[in-house]
């Protein structure tokens, strides 16, 4: 399959999230009451939640994953990893933010990498990666590549040269 194929069917996908969770409906709140007099405390941050083991086929992605540093547009780094005491998970870090996220291969060849909390999503082809927000729909990072992205794309085009 081509790149722009691949490309569409991501942009497709994120169009899909982003529009399903717009068709969400908020629930109707009932009528407004009288501001009680103390403010309820605040409750403390619920704990990240464990992520289940791994299937042999996520494992798989993971073998797939290309991890190391990637340089992206606009001078942005990320940097994709391991993590020991989750096998066949990966984190993903940008500047101060980090996601774990589960690889899964899909038909094209592509790597998807999904946030466990839902909203953000790697893309990994041959020749570059990209880092989505589902939930705006909207491109975090893009043009990102690693050292064996730059290697097959030196190498593709060491192809089409020599044609």
């Amino acid at each position: 399959m081509n790149f722009k194929s691949t490309l569409a069917i991501a942009a497709a996908l994120c169009v899909g999230t982003s529009m399903a969770l717009a068709q969400t409906a908020a629930p109707a709140k009932p009528a407004a009451k009288p501001a009680a007099a103390k403010p309820a405390p605040k409750k403390a941050a619920p704990a990240a939640a464990e992520p289940g083991q791994a299937s042999p086929e996520q494992l798989a992605a993971a073998e797939r994953v290309h991890y190391g540093t990637y340089d992206c547009e606009f001078g942005k780094v990320a940097e994709v990893s391991t993590l020991a005491k989750y096998p066949g998970y990966v984190e993903v870090k940008s500047g101060k933010q980090s996601w774990m996220m589960k690889p899964i291969a899909s038909s094209t060849g592509a790597i998807r990498l999904e946030d466990l909390k839902g909203q953000f999503l790697v893309i990994q082809i041959a020749n570059k990666s990209m880092l989505f927000d589902s939930k705006s729909g909207q491109r975090v990072l893009d043009g990102c590549v690693n050292e064996k992205q730059k290697e097959s794309a030196a190498a593709v085009a060491a192809a089409a040269a020599g044609k």
